[in-house]
C-alpha cells in the first residue's frame, strides 16, 4: 500500500521542529490552526502557535528531536485524520527523556490543494486523561 501525502508531510514538519526551523514550520499550518501545548492549554493562530514552539524548545534547553512511528490517515472529502506514534526525545531537568505518544491531527486541503494542519494534538486521546483546571 502506498504511503498518504500527509506522511512526508509530517515528516517535513517534525523535522523543522527538531531544527527549530519555526519560520518553515509555519508553513504547514493553517492561518486559524490550533496547537495543543498541553493538556488544558490550547493556542489558535500562526503567531501564538510559533510563540509556543519557541517556548518549548527553550524549556528543553533546545533538545527536541521528533520521530515518528506507525500512522493511519482517515480522509473523507478536502479533511483528513492523522493518527499516529509520535516519538519525542529531549532534556528534562538535565536528565534525558524518550516519550511515545499517540497523537491526533486534523489537515485540510487549501485552495491550492495543499495539505495544512489545522488541529495539532501530539497528545492524542491521552489528553482525556491529563486535562487539568476543567
Amino acid at each position: 500500500m502506498a504511503s498518504h501525502p500527509l506522511e512526508q508531510v509530517i515528516r517535513a514538519a517534525d523535522a523543522a521542529i527538531t531544527a527549530e526551523d519555526f519560520d518553515a514550520l509555519m508553513d504547514f499550518y493553517a492561518d486559524d490552526a490550533t496547537l495543543v501545548v498541553k493538556p488544558g492549554l490550547h493556542v489558535t493562530g500562526k503567531d501564538k502557535i510559533r510563540a509556543a514552539f519557541v517556548k518549548i524548545a527553550e524549556h528543553v534547553r533546545h533538545s527536541l528531536v521528533v520521530g515518528q512511528g506507525r500512522i493511519d490517515v482517515i480522509e473523507g472529502g478536502d479533511t483528513a485524520l492523522v493518527i499516529m506514534e509520535s516519538t519525542l526525545d529531549y532534556l528534562d531537568a538535565g536528565e534525558k527523556v524518550g516519550a511515545r505518544r499517540r497523537a491526533t491531527y486534523v489537515f485540510r486541503r487549501d485552495a491550492g490543494a495543499r495539505w495544512v494542519c489545522t488541529v495539532d494534538n501530539s497528545y492524542g486521546t491521552d489528553i482525556l486523561d491529563q486535562r487539568t483546571g476543567e
